[in-house]
C-alpha cells in the first residue's frame, strides 16, 4: 500500500488533445520522462471500462510503477475527459485515436504494453487489430471485454450451425448482456445516474461481486455519459462484424465468475489471434479490484517475457495451441500433481490426464516409480516432472509444495492418491502401526490439501482437490479398523473442505474405490501374526482382488469424469455402491456385517 501512495503522490497529470476532445492522463514511475526524453523502463497503459474512469486502476498502479512507466487515463466521456455531446463521437475509431494520441505523448518511440478492462478491453481490441497503432504496441492484456467484431462472427457461427446447444451458448450470453438493452433506452440509465446510482454502486459492488471500493467523484457523470459506447458500437458491430486479427500478442485474463462475460464468447479466439495466452481466474467482473495482485503478477509476467525475459512456466502453460488433435485438448494450460503417482490407480490417473493435455508432477516415495510416469507421460506429448516425496512428511511436503510454486505456479488439479494398506484386529494394532497408517493415508491428503489448495487460492485458481478414500470409509470391519478410520477421515475431510472452498470456486471430490487391483494388496501389512502367515494372506489378497478384476483405470475415468462435471463423491465398482447404500438404508445391518471375520 505504501508503494501505491508513494506512486500516486508523484503522478504526473497531462493533458492530451486528441481531435475535438482533450483526455485527463496520469503517469506513474519515472514521471522525470517525457515526451522528448524515450522512456527507460517499459510502458504499461492501463485502459478502464464502464462506468469507471482512471481511478479503477489505483490498486494496481503502485506495485506495476515501481517496475514500470505506467499511464492510466480517463477516455473521452469519463472522469476529467472532455464528454462528447453526440453519440458518434463514442465510435471506435474514435476511441482508438485517442489511444493513439495518448501513446505518442507518453511514449513517442517505444512501443507500450496495452492493459485493458470492460469496455477498455472491447476499444483496445479494435486497437491492436487496425492499422492506426501498428508497431506501437509490444502486447495486450485483456480483462472481461472482447472484441465486438470477434463477438459478431462468433454469435452468427452459432445461430448458422442450428444446433441447439450452440444456440443455448447464445442464449446465455444474452441473459449476460442484458445491461446493454437497458442501456438503448432513452433515458433509463442516464436517469438512474442522476437519481442517484452513483451513491448506491459501491454497495452494488460489494453486494453482487464482493469488492468494496468508493465513487470516483466524477462516478454520476461517468454513468451518464458511458451509455454512449455501447450506442455508438454494439448494434453496427455485432451484426455487421469485420474480420478483426491481430499479431500482436495477447494475454487474455478471464474471470469465471464474470456476470457480464459469458466463458463461452471467448471460443474459438486463436483463429484471430496469432499468439495467444488464457489465464483463468476464479474471481468476478472487476478484478482489478478483487485481485489487484494477481493483475499486478500477471502483467508483470507477460510484460517482462515480451521484452525479452525468460517465459515461466504458468505463463507458458497458458499459451493457446491450437495444433492438438480435437477431444485431446481438454486439459491443456492445466497442472495436475497426483500423489502415489509411481503406481496404480496415481499412475493410471497421471496418464489419463496427461492424456488430454495437462502439464503433470508424479509424486512418489519410489523415485522410480514416479520418473517411470512422468516417461510414459511424455510419451503421450505431455510435459511431465517427477519428485520423490514422502506425503506424511510435513517438511518435506512444504519443499515440494515451493518447489512446485516457484518452479510451475500454482496446480490446477491435485489428487491425493498416495496410501498404503493394513489389516488385522485392533488390538493387535500397534502404537507404531497406527503413526505408519496415519502418516500416510491421512497426514498425506492433508498436506496435499492444505498446502496446495493455499496456492490454488492465492492464484485465484478454479480447480480441482480430488481425495482417493476407499468404499470402506463408510463400510466398518473388524479386521480393517486402522484402514477403514484413515479413509473415513479423508471422506469426513473432503466434506469439511468442500464446504470451506466452495466460495473459492475449488471443486473437493473424494473418490471411493472398492475393490481394485493395484500393487497396494501385496504391500498390506497384516498386523499381529507371524511374517509366514503374512506372506500367506497377501498371497490371499492378491488372488481376491484379480478375480474381482477392477482395474485402475476404472478409478482413473471415474476421476477424470468427476473433475469434468463437478461431482462430490464417486464411488467405483458394485461392492462401494452397494456398501454407501447400506450405510444409509441399514446402518445396523451394516454394522453387523462387520463384525465377520474376513479370511484370505
Amino acid at each position: 500500500m505504501s508503494t501505491q501512495i508513494k506512486a500516486q503522490a508523484e503522478a504526473q497529470t497531462l493533458r492530451v488533445r486528441s481531435g475535438d476532445v482533450e483526455l485527463a492522463v496520469k503517469v506513474y514511475g519515472d514521471t522525470r520522462q517525457s515526451a522528448k526524453q524515450p522512456a527507460k523502463q517499459p510502458v504499461v497503459v492501463l485502459v478502464h471500462g464502464y462506468p469507471d474512469s482512471n481511478h479503477v486502476w489505483n490498486k494496481v498502479v503502485g506495485p506495476l510503477s515501481a517496475r514500470y512507466r505506467v499511464v492510466a487515463y480517463d477516455v473521452r466521456g469519463a472522469g476529467e475527459s472532455t464528454v462528447p455531446t453526440h453519440t458518434a463521437a463514442y465510435e471506435l475509431e474514435h476511441l482508438v485515436a485517442d489511444l493513439a494520441a495518448v501513446v505518442d505523448a507518453v511514449s513517442p518511440e517505444q512501443p507500450i504494453h496495452l492493459v485493458a478492462h470492460d469496455w477498455g478491453s472491447i476499444q483496445s481490441w479494435e486497437a491492436v487489430s487496425t492499422e492506426r497503432l501498428k508497431g506501437r504496441i509490444a502486447s495486450y492484456t485483456s480483462i472481461s471485454g472482447p472484441s465486438l467484431d470477434h463477438a459478431g462472427y462468433w454469435v452468427m457461427q452459432r445461430l448458422r450451425s442450428a444446433a441447439p446447444g450452440e444456440i443455448a451458448k447464445v442464449a446465455n450470453q444474452l441473459m449476460h448482456s442484458w445491461y446493454i438493452g437497458a442501456f438503448h433506452l432513452p433515458l433509463a440509465a442516464p436517469l438512474a445516474w442522476k437519481l442517484g446510482l452513483d451513491q448506491l454502486w459501491p454497495k452494488l459492488l460489494e453486494r453482487f461481486e464482493g469488492i468494496r471500493g468508493e465513487s470516483a467523484p466524477t462516478q454520476s457523470s461517468d454513468g451518464q455519459h458511458g451509455v454512449n459506447l455501447y450506442r455508438a458500437n454494439v448494434a453496427k458491430r455485432l451484426l455487421s462484424p469485420r474480420e478483426r486479427r491481430t499479431s500482436v500478442p495477447v494475454q487474455l485474463v478471464v474471470p469465471t465468475r464474470d456476470r457480464f462475460v459469458s466463458l463461452e464468447l471467448l471460443e474459438g479466439l486463436d483463429q484471430w489471434v496469432d499468439e495467444l495466452w488464457r489465464r483463468d481466474v476464479a474471481a468476478g467482473h472487476w478484478l482489478q479490484l478483487s485481485h489487484p495482485e494477481l493483475v499486478v503478477r500477471y502483467v508483470s509476467e507477460f510484460v517482462d517475457f515480451i521484452e525479452g525475459g525468460e517465459e515461466p512456466a504458468a505463463l507458458h502453460r497458458a499459451r493457446v495451441r491450437s495444433g492438438r488433435k480435437p477431444g485431446n485438448n481438454k486439459y491443456a494450460g492445466k497442472l495436475a500433481i497426483v500423489t502415489g503417482g509411481g503406481s496404480g490407480i496415481g499412475r493410471e490417473t497421471l496418464l489419463a490426464l496427461a492424456e488430454q493435455g495437462a502439464e503433470v508432477v508424479a509424486a512418489d516415495i519410489d523415485l522410480a516409480a514416479a520418473q517411470r510416469s512422468a516417461e510414459l507421460a511424455e510419451l503421450l506429448g505431455a510435459t511431465a516432472h517427477a519428485r520423490k516425496v514422502d506425503v506424511g512428511d510435513a517438511k518435506a511436503m512444504e519443499a515440494f509444495a515451493a518447489w512446485v510454486a516457484s518452479e510451475l505456479g500454482a496446480p490446477d488439479i491435485v489428487v491425493n492418491n498416495a496410501g498404503i494398506g493394513m489389516a488385522g484386529n485392533f488390538l493387535d494394532t500397534s502404537t507404531a502401526d497406527w503413526e505408519k497408517i496415519l502418516h500416510v493415508n491421512l497426514w498425506g491428503v492433508i498436506h496435499g490439501s492444505r498446502l496446495f489448495g493455499k496456492q490454488m487460492v492465492a492464484a485465484g485458481k478454479s480447480g480441482h482437490i480430488v481425495n482417493v478414500a476407499s468404499a470402506l470409509a463408510f463400510a466398518p470391519s473388524r479386521m480393517l479398523a486402522a484402514y477403514a478410520t484413515s479413509k473415513a477421515a479423508v471422506a469426513m475431510l473432503s466434506d469439511c473442505l468442500r464446504a470451506e472452498l466452495a466460495d473459492q470456486g475449488i471443486h473437493v471430490v473424494s473418490v471411493c474405490p472398492g475393490v481394485i487391483d493395484t500393487s497396494i494388496t501385496g504391500n498390506t501389512r497384516f498386523v499381529g501374526v507371524s511374517e509366514e502367515e503374512q506372506k500367506r494372506r497377501r498371497d490371499g489378497a492378491k488372488k481376491l482382488y484379480q478375480r474381482r478384476n477392477l482395474k485402475p483405470q476404472a478409478v482413473s475415468a471415474a476421476i477424470l469424469k468427476a473433475i469434468d462435471n463437478n461431482r462430490q463423491e464417486v464411488l467405483v465398482g458394485s461392492e462401494a455402491h452397494g456398501a454407501r447404500l447400506l450405510s444409509r438404508l441399514s446402518p445396523k445391518l451394516s454394522r453387523r456385517l462387520a463384525r465377520m471375520e474376513l479370511s484370505f
